[in-house]
């Protein structure tokens, strides 16, 4: 399979491990097949749109969320690195690295109110 399909997987099954599903409670929540959902975690079968849609539905989470990180933007200033250095961390992570960024941008702020 493509590596596009590959990636799309990999996603999903993060995503899920990120909920504490298994993929039988995946399954059952998309309306899908149990051994389905592994062949699609391991990027072993091509996903219509139709079961994409179960599959977001089933994690709770819009498309949008899905393929943020599935392809970040190549590395050519700052803000791609962070795209990239966060691409690989989990939803908790990125709360946390938001709450810093945002205290450091108050600090900023107040630094330069004085």
């Amino acid at each position: 399979m493509s590596d596009l399909v590959a990636k799309v997987g990999e996603r999903i099954r993060r995503l899920r491990k990120e909920r504490n599903l298994s993929q039988e409670q995946l399954a059952e929540r998309s309306s899908l097949h149990t051994n389905y959902v592994g062949q699609v975690e391991r990027g072993e079968k091509n996903l219509t749109l139709e079961t994409l849609e179960k599959i977001v539905l089933g994690l709770g989470v819009s498309l949008e969320e899905l393929f943020r990180f599935l392809g970040p933007m190549e590395r050519k200033d700052a803000l791609g690195e962070i795209v990239h250095l966060l691409s690989e961390r989990t939803a908790e992570d990125h709360a946390m690295i938001l709450r810093i960024l945002e205290t450091v941008l108050d600090w900023e702020r107040n630094k330069n109110d004085r």
